[in-house]
């Protein structure tokens, strides 16, 4: 009962997850729309004076709960790996057992593992089995694009407002991110980097080739790290 308890949980959690995901795209797809603030934009025009194309209080309010939601995205994320290593701790390991040796709670067990597995791969996890182990990956992202220029090779490689990066060429994470990211840019210059991105709570991969155009710099993007 133990295990098919944590699965229903950690089943829960991850449909609580899933929603939080639509909200928080929904509030970056409004907020990054062309002529919007983005997610950190200025709220006041070049002379000092609150911006009158924007309703700043709905602002104001749309950032403070995306970062709510972040924060809480994050908590519920690790609950969910916690709860899967737990399953898989007690998952019993030996193949050589046979299904009418185990007991009904090892058979349902194994199930309920088996099961989150399957679910958990096809909500942006990406699982990998053996004998005896289970790695769960789990891809966050680091950082988004909060302006792009239509002409701009980001946009013309495939690259959207609003897109959650995964990685970009050898990024993934770490300190210095906004650096490492012009970096890479740089030392890719007229090669293909592989990207990969969260839009719209499904993973995609991309190839963008940073280069000189009519715009400033390489890509003609800006990324906000989230």
């Amino acid at each position: 009962m133990v295990g098919a308890n944590l699965k229903a949980e950690t089943m829960t959690l991850m449909d609580k997850r899933a929603a939080m995901e639509t909200e928080m795209n929904s509030i970056v797809e409004r907020l990054c729309n062309p002529g919007g603030p983005g997610l950190s934009g200025n709220l006041i025009d070049s002379e000092g004076f609150p911006r009158e194309d924007i309703d700043i209080p709905v602002v104001r309010a749309e950032r403070r709960r995306l970062a709510e939601l972040r924060s809480e995205h994050g908590e519920i994320t690790e609950k969910i790996n916690v709860n899967i290593q737990i399953l898989h701790s007690v998952r019993p390991t030996s193949r050589a057992s046979s299904t009418k040796d185990s007991g009904p709670e090892e058979t349902s067990l194994s199930g309920a593992v088996n099961s989150l597995s399957a679910s958990v791969e096809t909500s942006g996890f990406s699982v990998t089995s053996s004998a005896m182990d289970v790695d769960v990956v789990t891809s966050i992202p680091f950082a988004m694009v909060d302006e792009i220029n239509e002409s701009s090779p980001a946009a013309e490689d495939g690259l959207q407002l609003g897109d959650q990066v995964l990685k970009f060429g050898n990024v993934e994470g770490g300190d210095n991110l906004l650096q490492r990211l012009a970096a890479e840019a740089q030392s890719n210059q007229g090669q293909a980097v592989s990207v990969q991105v969260m839009r719209q709570g499904a993973k995609v991969g991309l190839s963008v080739t940073p280069r000189i155009w009519q715009g400033r710099g390489l890509l003609g993007c800006h990324f906000r790290l989230v």
